[in-house]
């Protein structure tokens, strides 16, 4: 039945129910309808009138039900009596709905001038085209030849039953249906639509039943917000604790510590800094939110048939997936080609699907162990569609503890996933064996090499001594021809920072039609009518070249940008590092969701939540960093956005390409407007249709933008400039609405794409060579940014800084996971590169404060917070000596423990709390994860983050480079034991300052508790006050010591060196500091030590009235 649509005004209807009345008399009225709601107790309330619209008009879905009294579409047809049956018969003839004129309506079509007998309104005969083109469109056809004459007397709430039925109970849904259809049911409308009523100054159009999925009321996506029981005591309390710092910092300043005015000026400096960080943390987080998407809708409207779309092909845009990796011996290639299998087997269009993985090393085994991946694939791909596998990576999957076979329901799965299972062990061992099948090949053509040259060198000497050939001992191919890439042995044009440029097509672009297995294939597995087609994979590994800054990953990623562009130009950009696998093959389809609902094209990416795998059971690192992930990144999605975090991000290609948003020049008053013309000429731009109006740059204010710029911007590719217009077109959402703006019609992207050939494979080389960025904007304004080691978080800066929004995705199946450090050193060293990240930041143009007026106001103060907090590392660190100074000194940072100190140290502590508790309650983390990631807040702040305020000084003031290791993906070598990474040690500087803190804090309570138990005024109050504080700090600092120890006794001997030194150092700073005061008082003859040393306590505790003396003893025994 074609797609039609009928004016459904109440004037219309009424009109045309007038010929039928003129026939025979006027049937009785339909029972009058009532409306309520379901209360928590079970009773309903009924609704009046302006109750009724005032529930239609809020933006939110009610849960309220419809009770209907019998009528003839609300009972069943045997129960009807045969007056009301033979009325409902009859109607057919008359009544607009009814499709009982069959024949006058065939007869009547011939012609194409007919008049309806019911209605009095033309037939008109049309093909599908006209239907979809025209405005003002007829009565639609009549049901299908076969449909019987009881399904003809259903209204339209029969029709659309299917589409409508509640997804938890398989009930009616009554909501969505007087929501979606203004409660239109059969004879006459529970709500009658109000005359008049405009869609953008036309009559509002009724749709038919096929067509109520596409309706802009059913979104993709839609928002969660937090429940104002637990968000507005969030919000009170973040400002009570506001309120309660505010005075206690003023108490402080007011009331100094006479007596130690040294220690009290340190505490107030750091306290307010403190308190200016927490701020800057807290206030981002007034308005977290939770998304959802519906992967049902999105399968309706872009992959199911349509009259735009007859065959139902996927009308969704093209996604590429960029896979980075840089060192084959950190990176295991095992770990790169399981990422690879999970995107080649995810459940996306096949034909909208390309992967590309950069080798930035250039490594012969990383290419290799991708060509042994691409034909693992033919296998593995195929199994997953058909059992629909989760996950979809082959190491996870095989090593699952729950049972495989649960909801598996094919009697050929058993055997399936144990050839599978074997292939797959086969797989392994050749990737583990590749690095010896590379030097063996390589010697062994080296070797021939050698021969043949002193082959050579005898025949042109004739019988003169030959001296020794040297030749350089090159990395060989399989083909038998040199490794354009690194060598094993480096040589010139042949190192990591000296080799030519590669492009290699593993898997063909597949075709546009399905390609079903047969029983014939040879396959191990019967893939009957399964879709055997494998996405494209292609390798890449720039050219690099001496004298050439490559720009570490960031510049890989905008090589990777260029190649895309020329080869499959997907609108779309997911980017994952090696180890983090697609976990939920659906991902990509929900992060499509948001892109392609309404007001999605205002989205420049959606960031997803990093989860990992392989972290012990404690997380004594806080690993997971869930307050990060599940905390802060809802919290900013209330605002513009989540921050890039580097992987796990889906980007749209247009905005990495450095353009502003669409319609982003209207409504941007600025403060001079009164003054300049500026005002008219966006007043002017505005009046543009928007397809001139999507490509602008922040610095043109032209309705177009002037591709003779291009060549400036981009560089000298015509296939790239190309690609930008297409790549921009195809990203927009459907034109499914008026509403919607900058769209595409439906079915445009169901045509195949272009097939490679030669010619754009050397255009792809072109763009990835080392010369290309010369005297562009690449690094600067469009891609990745350049000149910082964390480049994620300054690219989503740059794009929110140009009004781009972001989204954050987190779906109940988690979209992917990767592997984290667990070893304390690589943890540290990776928070060490993170810190310095932000110290360049807030050093740059890219700080916060420089922002522009397109950003909010609290998104500028998160990222102004991502580049303040690793200078709270200083006063940190002097907090931490705080209470052993306090200890040595016998003072403390207050003059006396009085009530109001303790009285504002409850407050904040029990707000915090209660603060900690809500977070817990709204973010879903638990409140371990909450203690250990405030546990290595404090470690990272007193090591990493120290270190990174120094690198980041050195770098602006002195102008020294920071070079940074790769973080290893590698297990350990103990392959019984999972974590055994965990219990290494490997010492580094960065332990240095946390170790000193633990020395000092523990020697200063062994001498504040000797002072106080032999003075003559023991002041009790200041000891519990050091001792408490000493104490706060030690409780932070234990995972770190913990990681000190090891395991079984294998701590370094350095832990040990450093540990007596730093008790020494300190212990004659304390003497130096704080001298005996009476040297005649020490007199020890030989007998009172004998006397001491016999008649002493049990455990030779000698007791000296030397300080120094006493405090090493204190501390031995």
């Amino acid at each position: 039945m074609d797609s039609r649509s009928f004016k459904g005004s109440r004037s219309n209807l009424a009109s045309s129910m007038d010929g039928a009345d003129s026939q025979r008399s006027r049937p009785p009225l339909p029972p009058t309808i009532t409306f309520a709601r379901k209360t928590s107790s079970g009773r309903y309330t009924n609704l009046s009138r302006d109750d009724l619209d005032s529930e239609f008009g809020s933006s939110d879905f009610q849960n309220y039900t419809v009770h209907m009294p019998p009528t003839p579409d609300n009972q069943p047809m045997d129960q009807m009596d045969a007056a009301i049956s033979q009325k409902v018969i009859e109607s057919e003839a008359t009544h607009p709905q009814m499709a009982g004129a069959k024949d006058c309506y065939l007869d009547a079509a011939k012609t194409g001038d007919g008049i309806c007998p019911g209605c009095k309104e033309p037939y008109k005969a049309a093909e599908m085209e006209e239907v979809v083109l025209e405005s003002n469109r007829p009565l639609p056809l009549p049901p299908p030849a076969g449909m019987s004459k009881m399904e003809r007397r259903l209204s339209l709430m029969k029709s659309t039953k299917s589409v409508l039925m509640s997804s938890q109970t398989g009930d009616f849904d009554h909501n969505r249906w007087l929501f979606e259809t203004k409660g239109t049911y059969g004879y006459g409308n529970a709500i009658w639509p109000k005359e008049g009523d405009f869609v953008n100054g036309k009559d509002e159009e009724e749709i038919d039943p096929s067509a109520l999925s596409n309706k802009p009321w059913r979104p993709l996506t839609r928002k969660l917000k937090i429940p104002a029981a637990v968000l507005s005591p969030h919000q009170l309390l973040i400002f009570i604790r506001m309120v309660a710092l505010a005075f206690f910092l003023t108490w402080r300043v007011k009331h100094p510590n006479n007596d130690a005015v040294w220690l009290w000026g340190m505490s107030v400096v750091c306290e307010i800094w403190f308190a200016f960080s927490w701020l800057l943390d807290q206030i981002p987080k007034l308005c977290p939110v939770n998304r959802a998407t519906d992967l049902n809708v999105l399968k309706e409207k872009f992959e199911a048939p349509s009259p735009n779309n007859p065959t139902g092909k996927s009308d969704l845009p093209g996604i590429d997936v960029f896979v980075s990796t840089a060192d084959p011996e950190k990176e295991p290639p095992l770990v790169t080609a399981n990422t690879n299998l999970s995107i080649l087997a995810a459940d996306c269009p096949v034909e909208k699907l390309s992967c590309y993985v950069s080798d930035d090393g250039g490594a012969l085994l990383t290419f290799e162990a991708m060509a042994e991946a691409a034909s693992f694939a033919n296998i593995w791909v195929p199994f997953c569609r058909k059992h629909d596998i989760e996950p979809r990576n082959p190491e996870t999957y095989f090593n699952l503890k729950r049972d495989p076979y649960k909801n598996k329901v094919r009697p050929d799965f058993v055997k399936d996933r144990r050839r599978v299972k074997r292939e797959y062990d086969e797989f392994k061992v050749r990737i583990n064996s590749l690095p010896d099948s590379i030097h063996c090949r390589s010697d062994a053509f080296h070797a021939r090499e050698e021969i043949k040259a002193m082959k050579l060198q005898r025949q042109n000497r004739d019988d003169e001594l030959a001296e020794p050939v040297k030749i350089p001992k090159a990395t060989w191919m399989a083909d038998g021809t040199h490794w354009p890439g690194t060598w094993i042995n480096p040589s010139s044009e042949h190192s990591r920072g000296d080799h030519a440029g590669i492009i290699q097509v593993m898997l063909k672009p597949p075709s546009n039609q399905p390609l079903h297995g047969t029983a014939d294939d040879g396959n191990i597995i019967d893939f009957t009518d399964i879709d055997i087609r494998l996405p494209l994979l292609v390798y890449v590994s720039r050219e690099k070249r001496p004298g050439y800054d490559h720009n570490k990953k960031a510049g890989a990623m905008n090589a990777l940008v260029r190649a895309s562009a020329i080869m499959s130009n997907g609108p779309f950009i997911l980017n994952l590092d090696c180890d983090h696998y697609i976990y939920n093959s659906q991902a990509m389809k929900e992060g499509m969701c948001f892109m392609m609902d309404r007001g999605g094209d205002h989205i420049c990416y959606v960031q997803f939540p990093q989860r990992f795998e392989g972290i012990d059971p404690s997380d004594r690192y806080a690993n997971h960093n869930t307050v990060f992930f599940d905390v802060n990144m809802r919290a900013l999605d209330g605002l513009q956005g989540p921050v890039y975090v580097g992987t796990g991000c889906l980007f749209r290609r247009i905005a990495l390409y450095g353009f502003d948003p669409p319609r982003s020049k209207e409504h941007q008053p600025g403060c001079c407007d009164c003054c300049f013309s500026r005002r008219r000429k966006h007043a002017s731009v505005a009046n543009y249709p928007e397809e001139n109006r999507a490509l602008r740059m922040g610095d043109s204010d032209d309705e177009e933008m002037n591709f003779s710029l291009f060549p400036k911007k981009f560089g000298n590719s015509a296939i790239l400039f190309d690609s930008i217009a297409v790549a921009e077109f195809q990203g927009r959402p459907l034109a499914d609405h008026p509403a919607v703006k900058n769209v595409r019609p439906p079915g445009a992207l169901t045509i195949p794409r272009d097939l490679l050939d030669a010619s754009t494979v050397a255009e792809a080389i072109s763009v990835i060579s080392c010369w290309y960025e010369d005297k562009t904007e690449w690094g600067q304004r469009v891609g990745w940014i350049y000149g910082s080691v964390t480049e994620d978080v300054v690219t989503g800066y740059r794009m929110h800084n140009r009004g781009w929004k972001s989204v954050y995705c987190v779906a109940k199946r988690d979209a992917f996971r990767g592997t984290a450090p667990i070893n304390l050193t690589d943890r540290l060293h990776q928070v060490l590169r993170w810190a310095t990240g932000s110290v360049e930041i807030f050093f740059s143009r890219n700080n916060a404060l420089l922002a522009s007026s397109k950003m909010k106001l609290l998104q500028r103060i998160a990222y102004l917070n991502v580049g303040i907090y690793p200078f709270t590392s200083i006063f940190l660190i002097v907090y931490c000596f705080l209470p052993a100074l306090s200890l040595f000194s016998g003072q403390f940072i207050v003059q006396t423990l009085n009530v109001t100190f303790l009285a504002y140290l409850l407050i904040i502590t029990v707000t915090l709390c209660m603060l900690a508790v809500l977070e817990i309650r709204w973010s879903g983390i638990e409140l371990e994860e909450w203690w250990r990631n405030k546990q290595f807040w404090l470690i990272g702040g007193t090591s990493a983050h120290l270190a990174a305020v120094l690198q980041g000084l050195l770098k602006v003031v002195a102008g020294i480079e920071i070079s940074f290791t790769l973080t290893s993906k590698s297990a350990g070598d103990d392959v019984d034991d999972e974590f055994a990474d965990l219990y290494i040690v490997k010492w580094t500087s960065l332990m240095i300052p946390p170790l000193t803190i633990i020395m000092v804090n523990i020697i200063a309570k062994a001498v504040g508790f000797r002072r106080t138990l032999y003075s003559t005024l023991p002041q009790w109050s200041k000891l519990l006050g050091g001792v408490f504080f000493s104490f706060w700090v030690l409780a932070h600092l234990y995972p770190f010591a913990k990681g000190l120890m090891g395991r079984r006794g294998r701590t370094p001997t350095i832990v040990f060196v450093w540990a007596g030194l730093m008790a020494i150092i300190i212990s004659l700073l304390y003497v130096a500091i704080n001298p005996p005061t009476n040297s005649s008082s020490i007199e020890v003859h030989s007998n009172s030590l004998d006397h001491a040393f016999w008649e002493g306590n049990s455990f030779g505790y000698i007791h000296f009235f030397h300080p120094f003396e006493d405090s090493l003893l204190f501390l031995y025994f």
